[in-house]
């Protein structure tokens, strides 16, 4: 399992697909569930943050990956406000309580992802899987 801390280099690209990680996720009552690959240093994300990040995204049915911010020449992306961001809901509740140079591997429903709606190359009603690193917490 690879992250990215300072002083570690940013890979080129984001992995085809789940790397393993060991843990039992911890579950919320709206079903998302997360592991704490890594935890980070620092304040808390809370709702009202800006969290910046880095992420890959796969569909939890085949584990292909749909995106990654390391496939856009690695330029991470910025939550905020954290709870009402322009994100699915599962990044929006899921980010809360990283702290920089954490990942967080999040399971997320389709009811809190894109549901029946989704934008072009997301199939309808799809579970996703993200590893997400949070980089900056403000």
């Amino acid at each position: 399992m690879s992250t990215v801390t300072a002083g570690s280099p940013i890979p080129s690209a984001g992995p085809a697909t789940p790397p393993t990680v060991t843990g039992t996720p911890k579950a919320l009552a709206d079903g998302l569930k997360y592991i704490d690959v890594k935890e980070g240093q620092g304040p808390e994300a809370k709702a009202g943050s800006s969290v910046t990040v880095q992420y890959t995204g796969w569909f939890a049915s085949n584990g292909q990956k749909f995106d990654s911010s390391y496939d856009h020449g690695g330029q991470p992306f910025t939550v905020a406000p954290l709870g009402q961001a322009q994100v699915i809901k599962g990044w929006n509740e899921g980010l809360v309580g990283m702290k920089a140079g954490g990942t967080r591997r999040l399971f997320i429903p389709a009811a809190l992802a894109y549901g029946s709606q989704p934008p072009q190359g997301i199939p309808p009603n799809a579970d996703l899987i993200f590893d997400v690193t949070a980089l900056i917490v403000q």
